[in-house]
């Protein structure tokens, strides 16, 4: 099931006191905006995968009907997938620390080039105009990471609508790490999922009062239309 959650009042109230609106943009331009789907690989949707998000399979259908809707207006969808060695040395602060030995080979291998895991989840559709980025740490901007901030400043983009799972680790950190870079944030509400539905939450309320704006997919595209 998809994340049943809302912005509770008091965070509303503190962002309004803080900026006097709760959203941060009155428009966004689509020639300067790039949808980031981040993670959904079979690593993380497909059941019983080695890192599993169950919820990430319930926003299949909206971030493909997303994807489609932004194609049409020019947006540029970009995959963004995880990726270490076979492993895992090329990150050992996480493998070395963050999971069992016996979990490792499992977890290195799911993410490593070429392994079937590393795959797009089946039910996604993406295109072949569509731009694929890996990357070796939870943020795909710090330095080492990935070529997506170069991606993106080649082709003069300066927002980035983010998607994908966990919400509260992949996704956050890109979308915190993007914001310092002076790019314009938005957070999908309905296009990201965590395991839980306070973890999803607890980095939504992050998002809006210090990172990004939070939108659903259908008001990101009104303002995209506007």
């Amino acid at each position: 099931m998809t994340h049943r959650v809302a912005i509770r009042p008091p965070v509303v109230e503190r962002v309004l006191a803080r900026r006097g609106r709760l959203h941060l943009f009155d428009a966004l331009d689509p020639r300067r905006s790039a949808l980031l789907v981040i993670d959904m690989q079979n690593a993380f949707v497909a059941p019983g995968a080695p890192v599993e998000v169950p919820a990430a399979r319930d926003i299949v259908p909206a971030i493909n009907r997303l994807a489609a809707e932004l194609r049409k207006r020019g947006v540029p969808v970009i995959w963004v997938l995880h990726e270490n060695l076979k492993d895992g040395e090329n990150w050992s602060g996480f493998f070395d620390v963050f999971i069992t030995p016996d979990q490792r080979a499992a977890a290195a291998k799911a993410l490593s080039a070429g392994n079937a895991m590393q795959k797009l989840f089946e039910e996604l559709k993406p295109e072949k105009a569509d731009l694929r980025v890996t990357k070796n740490r939870y943020s795909a901007f710090i330095a080492g990471s990935s070529s997506l901030h170069d991606v993106l400043k080649s082709k003069g983009i300066d927002t980035v609508l983010i998607a994908g799972t966990k919400t509260n680790v992949c996704c956050e950190c890109t979308a915190r790490d993007a914001m310092m870079l002076d790019l314009k944030v938005v957070m999908l509400s309905d296009c990201t999922a965590a395991l839980s539905d306070e973890e999803h939450l607890a980095t939504l309320e992050n998002m809006i009062q210090q990172f990004g704006d939070v939108l659903t997919a259908d008001e990101a595209l009104a303002l995209l239309d506007s």
